[in-house]
């Protein structure tokens, strides 16, 4: 059976250091004979046996750290891989949609870098921003693809898919930490939305950009309930929901990028990283260190709610 990475270590320490012992003794005596010499050599060579088996130490170590790196990284791309697999599956189950999640995606990692997130929680916005429609997995196909308005039943159903998704990855531990924007990607900024009734800067901020977004690209593109809407409507309708279905702050740092960022979401590769004008700072340091003391929003207009009206522009 093969010796495991740091047993083959603590095996190479000990015989390098029997091996110096049994050989340096044997030199020192041969080579010094009074005993104030032998001393001094034995000094010597025990700087020397630490120095040698630190470097030995530090080789064999590192050489088992890249070997750790490698098996992580395979096992993250992995993970990446599972959940853009599940994703493929969402968009095969629902052709009018098709590379919607890729899209979306691309664009919600921009406006995150926009808005100052970076490092693992970046890594948690992309991978939420995938995952954003798992829930619906639990939600019948007749319903999804309904052409037309949904009933109230049907609509008390299709609500239901922020809860499953949280259900879903919760038990999770890898994706638990991306729960924001399946979670929460459907409340609204004046409280109106679900499946929490969250309201302002108590709904993450990662689902408060999504959201955006994910309208931004459900009205630009065809649905089997209604045709899409033109960039101009959809940018009215942006503006006109700012402070209540949107947070007012990120819906003007996405209409600052708007080009940018659709161009973003058509392309492929690496996500690339967008100028910040002084404006987009403003409105970055402003999103990410404001608090919930605004005054109330205004109340939930139901008729904003997109799949509520097929008929509206």
């Amino acid at each position: 059976m093969p010796f495991r990475q740091h047993t083959k270590i603590t095996i190479a320490y000990l015989a390098a250091g029997a091996l110096w012992i049994l050989s340096s003794d044997a030199a020192a005596h041969a080579v010094f004979g009074d005993l104030s010499r032998l001393t001094w050599a034995q000094s010597a060579k025990g700087i020397v046996f630490v120095l040698v088996t630190g470097v030995l130490l530090h080789a064999l170590s590192a050489r088992s750290f890249r070997r750790l790196e490698r098996a992580h990284a395979a096992l993250l791309e992995s993970y990446d891989q599972t959940i853009r697999g599940w994703v493929r599956a969402l968009d095969l189950r629902h052709r009018e949609t098709k590379d919607h999640s890729i899209r979306v995606t691309r664009m919600t990692v921009a406006m995150a870098r926009l808005l100052g997130i970076r490092g693992d929680a970046l890594v948690q916005v992309e991978r939420g921003a995938l995952l954003h429609d798992i829930g619906k997995l639990g939600i019948p196909d007749a319903i999804l693809v309904k052409q037309g308005p949904l009933d109230d039943e049907e609509r008390r159903c299709v609500e239901r898919h922020p809860s499953i998704a949280h259900a879903f990855l919760a038990d999770i531990e890898f994706l638990r930490p991306c729960l924001d924007i399946p979670f929460c990607h459907h409340e609204r900024w004046d409280g109106g939305g679900y499946p929490r009734g969250l309201r302002g800067e108590a709904i993450p901020l990662a689902a408060r950009i999504f959201a955006i977004v994910d309208v931004w690209d459900a009205l630009s593109f065809d649905r089997v309930y209604r045709g899409a809407w033109t960039q101009d409507e959809v940018v009215a309708h942006l503006e006109r929901e700012a402070g209540r279905h949107f947070d007012p702050r990120v819906v003007r740092v996405f209409l600052a990028h708007r080009e940018a960022l659709v161009e973003i979401g058509r392309g492929e590769g690496p996500v690339p990283e967008l100028g910040r004008t002084s404006l987009v700072r403003a409105e970055a340091t402003a999103v990410l260190s404001a608090r919930a003391t605004s005054t109330p929003a205004p109340a939930p207009d139901p008729s904003a709610r997109i799949r509520s009206t097929p008929a509206a522009p």
